[in-house]
């Protein structure tokens, strides 16, 4: 059994494991249960009425923080000409095409945390799927990081923009800000996050969709909130 610090046992007694707590009931005790020394993150977890294991009730996507993650992330742009000039206009710290893909297949070099790659270039990164695969770093349509227009992505992660998927347990995790966010926008970006999640409920998904939502923060406890707090 998992033994839990002193500043972790402290902060769970503020928490009523029996009680679903309203949205801003929820984001007022995440605040003042976070038990780090630094600026945590607050993170959300869906648990979904669904069948991990079928295709067509698998959930993926993408979508942009309201008020962005509080986190800067690392680009790297895989594209030629000017889509390539245009990735770098937008910011992103990395950008270039087969000598890229060669940097992480011979020097196992891993300096960013998210690739964006135009159609053209994926069958060249398809021969390191199964290095960045793994990692969670193979680009997908899906998640906005396999583009024609990569200038719209670079500036769409740099504002906050998220991947997310399912896990084997029917789980969706989300980060929605920082503890040092006012109470307000971390609450616009949950909110967000639930929304979007729930219009992306499979057809194939009957009933209810959401079973549960979960906000903690890094090393914190968990919070449990109630569902008809939100507008789904």
């Amino acid at each position: 059994m998992k033994k839990h610090g002193k500043k972790y046992v402290e902060a769970s007694k503020k928490v009523d494991k029996n009680k679903l707590y309203s949205l801003d009931e929820a984001i007022s005790l995440v605040k003042e249960t976070s038990v780090t020394n630094f600026d945590s993150t607050v993170e959300v977890a869906i648990k979904l009425n669904i069948d991990a294991k079928k295709s067509d009730q698998a959930l993926r996507g993408s979508f942009v923080l309201p008020n962005g993650t509080g986190k800067t992330k690392r680009v790297l742009v895989i594209a030629k000409g000017a889509q390539a000039e245009a990735a770098k206009k937008a910011g992103a710290q990395y950008v270039g095409d087969k000598d890229m893909i060669d940097k992480i297949a011979n020097e196992n070099w891993f300096d960013f945390d998210v690739i964006v790659a135009t159609p053209d270039m994926m069958p060249e990164l398809g021969k390191i799927g199964k290095v960045l695969g793994p990692k969670g770093l193979m680009p997908n349509p899906k998640t906005g990081t396999v583009t024609a227009d990569v200038e719209k992505a670079v500036n769409d992660i740099n504002k906050g923009m998220i991947s997310y998927k399912n896990d084997s347990f029917g789980n969706v995790h989300s980060i929605i800000g920082k503890v040092s966010f006012d109470n307000k926008k971390l609450a616009e970006n949950l909110s967000y996050v639930v929304t979007t999640v729930a219009k992306a409920k499979p057809s194939s998904v009957k009933g209810v969709f959401i079973n549960s939502i979960t906000i903690t923060t890094t090393m914190g406890p968990g919070i449990r909130l109630d569902k008809n707090t939100f507008d789904i």
